[in-house]
C-alpha cells in the first residue's frame, strides 16, 4: 500500500516556489515535476519547514530538462 504525504518546493519556475505536492513512497531524494515542455527537477534539502500545521521536507529546485522531440 503507498502512503502519501507533503513536501514543499522551493525556488525554480515562480508557479513552484513555495508549493506544496503530495509525494508517494519511494520519493525521498528528488522529485520531477512535469512543466511546460520539460520537467524540472527538485531534490531533497537537510530542511523541514512548518505550513499549515505540518512539518514537510523541503525540495530545493536543482535543474530542468527539456522533453525530447
Amino acid at each position: 500500500m503507498q502512503q502519501n504525504r507533503k513536501a514543499l518546493l522551493v525556488g525554480g519556475p515562480g508557479t513552484f516556489d513555495g508549493e506544496v505536492v503530495e509525494l508517494t513512497d519511494g520519493v525521498d531524494v528528488k522529485v520531477r515535476i512535469p512543466h511546460a515542455s520539460g520537467h524540472e527537477h527538485f531534490t531533497r534539502s537537510e530542511e523541514s519547514r512548518l505550513v499549515d500545521g505540518e512539518h514537510l521536507p523541503v525540495f530545493t529546485w536543482s535543474y530542468r530538462t527539456k522533453i525530447a522531440e
